[in-house]
């Protein structure tokens, strides 16, 4: 295992803040890149993270590696140093006001502008030859500020996988994943050993998402040079929602960190035998563009009348907004058939408030697709 740090630019004088990842295994022609906190105030995935470093330790040592694994456990130490008032404020950047999880680079035309004149008829030396574009890419990259700094820092690392993780967590939620159409299927080890209800699925969800910005760079020399020469395969991103934020316990993290060392052994990046997968249903593949999201239409508490995981049929009633001074009682009740995937954990709505999200229906959605 190899430890190193990246520290990240821009910082205020006085204060420097870095990026540690550990590497495992010697084979480079293979790569995984797995991350937690992102978002740093979600915290499941920090605790599968250290699972999974002892465990990638004894895979190593016992030499069953057969990629080189990349774990970034705290993806956001920006994100942990802002607190208010004893509150973690770890979605949104507090200078900027940007979500650590959007506007990432899209960075594919400069690296088919690095990559193109040395591709060549061998598909594993190409692969090497993308890789040391994106190396020289961000060699020459100059930071703007500390989040910019960070994003590179982190992005240099994904960006170089056949696999990226990245490990979330929603407010109150199931178990679901995100992916593109192109990395699904394989993906889909991985949702079934986890026990996903539900895999969202999208070419381009808006927003510039990490997932996405590791893949665009593939898709883009994909689409301007697969003709002319063998390419690898692009990258297969995911975006893990290890339930919600509350869920952090041993067990569940012990759980999903072996789930993703089972999902990397089926997938043949550890040698042993494949374990069986799950007797439980295999996650609903839904579009992205068909998650219903219902919304608070004035303030007043939030009653939830159905959990997460249930599936509600259209017209039923999964919560209600009280206004206990107009005595106003609005039921929300979706247009179409769905899983209750995830809800928000406050109480009380404010107007316009994101209170429910369900999957399974028509892809009806246009535009940015995510929360916001």
């Amino acid at each position: 295992m190899q430890h190193k740090s990246y520290p990240i630019q821009g910082s205020a004088f006085g204060t420097q803040r870095q990026i540690d990842s550990y590497e495992y295994g010697d084979d480079h022609d293979q790569q995984i890149y797995i991350q937690a906190a992102l978002h740093s105030d979600e915290l499941p995935g920090v605790a599968v993270a250290w699972y999974l470093k002892h465990a990638l330790s004894a895979l190593e040592h016992s030499g069953q590696l057969r990629a080189r694994i990349t774990l970034v456990p705290i993806a956001n130490p920006i994100g942990f140093s802002q607190q208010l008032q004893g509150q973690p404020l770890g979605r949104f950047e507090s200078n900027s006001g940007q979500d650590f999880n959007r506007q990432f680079p899209a960075i594919g035309q400069q690296l088919s502008e690095l990559a193109g004149p040395n591709l060549g008829p061998d598909i594993a030396e190409n692969k090497r030859v993308i890789r040391r574009a994106i190396d020289s890419y961000f060699d020459q990259y100059v930071p703007e500020g500390e989040l910019q700094s960070q994003r590179a820092i982190l992005m240099r690392m994904a960006c170089k996988a056949d696999i990226m993780i990245d490990m979330h967590c929603d407010w109150e939620a199931v178990s679901h994943l995100y992916t593109t159409p192109q990395a699904w299927p394989q993906i889909s080890t991985l949702g079934h050993y986890l026990g996903c209800r539900t895999a969202l699925i999208a070419d381009i969800s808006g927003g510039e998402p990490f997932d996405e910005a590791c893949a665009e760079p593939w898709y883009t020399l994909h689409r301007q040079f697969a003709d002319r020469f063998p390419l690898p395969e692009a990258l297969k991103p995911v975006t893990l929602e290890l339930r919600g934020a509350r869920d952090v316990s041993h067990a569940q993290a012990r759980n999903d960190a072996q789930a993703i060392i089972n999902s990397l052994t089926a997938w043949g990046y550890i040698s042993g035998d494949t374990p069986d997968l799950p007797a439980i249903p295999a996650p609903l593949a839904a579009p992205l563009a068909g998650c219903e999201y219902l919304t608070a239409p004035h303030a007043g508490v939030i009653i939830y009348t159905r959990e997460p995981g249930e599936w509600i049929r259209a017209g039923e009633v999964v919560a209600e907004i009280l206004d206990p001074v107009s005595d106003q009682l609005t039921p929300l009740f979706g247009q179409q058939d769905g899983l209750l995937y995830a809800r928000h954990w406050v109480r009380y709505a404010t107007p316009g408030l994101l209170v429910v999200r369900l999957a399974g229906g028509e892809a009806l959605r246009e535009g940015p697709l995510l929360v916001p």
